[in-house]
């Protein structure tokens, strides 16, 4: 085993802890036996302070990095907030990545996103499709950032050895998502309109856009085991590493299932989830986004990981999940 790869002893910090993909993330290091997990609320460490960052960094010193933090939200929040989507993840990714290589940090794991692929890339979507053509106006500013950590991440691995990789997950899903009604992602956002509707006893429920774009989704706990097994076995400087198409060593892999689905039949599906049984409108005044977004995920299977939760599980327990979450909020209330 090559000594860049992560070990028991490892001291590994999780920035976006308390985050649907980083709460994720501590589970499955957890699973596999990863003792010393550091991580810090909002409270304790403001990633967006440099000067605490490289304090946080310099008292906890830790060995091993994932960086899960991030500002995200759906197509309003992003058309809402362009420049604050832009500025506190720029801010975010270059403290930490930053700070984790001036400090030792024996390997870091950066997590991007698929957004930061061409609107019109070939599908399915190939690591190679970065920065060939326009991205989706709807989360341009999101992408844009997503794609300076990458670099920032390359940049530093080819003048510095930084052993620094990166992962980009399709649309993810499950625990500790975000179902709030004007600032989720697709998923949730239906989840809860439907909920809400069938409790309501509601005839109608009216959804954004034509319901014909293609979507693909990961279960969170799939991609919490996807990034350990990445620092696990993914090692970019191996000779026998994984390449793109000119040869080169590939700086990030995909993350997902291989499998999409349209937007109308994932309204149907979480309908039938969450025992919503009237009519499903859809208001093609509301933008669509990109029409068809399907990760390659071959590169991450030639290496031995493959997604396990199909989508119909993994709907019906976070459908539950929140519903059982719901009742406690009107509990409290």
């Amino acid at each position: 085993m090559a000594t860049n790869l992560i070990q028991p002893a490892d001291r590994i910090f999780v920035a976006g802890h308390r985050g649907m993909a980083g709460s994720a993330i501590c589970r499955a290091l957890q699973r596999s036996s990863y003792a010393e997990i550091l991580t810090a609320g909002r409270s304790e460490l403001d990633l967006l302070d440099p000067q605490a960052v490289q304090r946080w960094f310099a008292e906890r010193r830790p060995t091993v990095v994932v960086l899960a933090a991030a500002k995200v939200g759906g197509i309003q929040a992003n058309a809402s907030y362009p420049a604050d989507f832009l500025l506190e993840n720029l801010k975010i990714q270059t403290h930490v990545i930053e700070t984790a290589w001036r400090s030792g940090v024996r390997r870091l794991l950066f997590l991007g996103s698929s957004c930061i692929y061409p609107k019109f890339a070939q599908q399915p979507i190939r690591e190679e499709a970065l920065l060939t053509g326009a991205l989706e106006p709807t989360n341009e500013w999101y992408a844009i950032a997503k794609i300076t950590g990458i670099k920032l991440c390359q940049a530093l691995r080819q003048q510095h050895g930084f052993d620094a990789i990166s992962l980009m997950p399709t649309n993810l899903y499950g625990p500790g998502d975000n179902y709030h009604s004007t600032n989720s992602h697709v998923l949730p956002a239906l989840i809860r309109r439907f909920h809400e509707a069938a409790q309501r006893g509601d005839a109608s429920v009216t959804c954004w856009g034509t319901g014909s774009p293609l979507r693909e989704f990961l279960h969170v706990d799939d991609l919490g085991e996807a990034c350990v097994f990445a620092l696990e076995h993914w090692d970019p400087a191996s000779p026998q590493a994984l390449r793109d198409a000119a040869g080169e060593p590939l700086a990030f892999l995909n993350v997902g299932t291989g499998v999409d689905l349209t937007i109308r039949q994932l309204a149907e599906a979480v309908a039938e989830a969450t025992g919503f049984q009237g009519d499903i409108h859809w208001d093609a005044s509301k933008p669509d986004g990109t029409p068809k977004k399907q990760l390659d995920v071959s590169r991450l299977a030639t290496l031995g990981w493959k997604a396990r939760i199909p989508l119909a599980e993994g709907l019906r327990s976070t459908v539950a999940l929140f519903r059982e979450q719901h009742q406690q909020q009107l509990v409290r209330l």
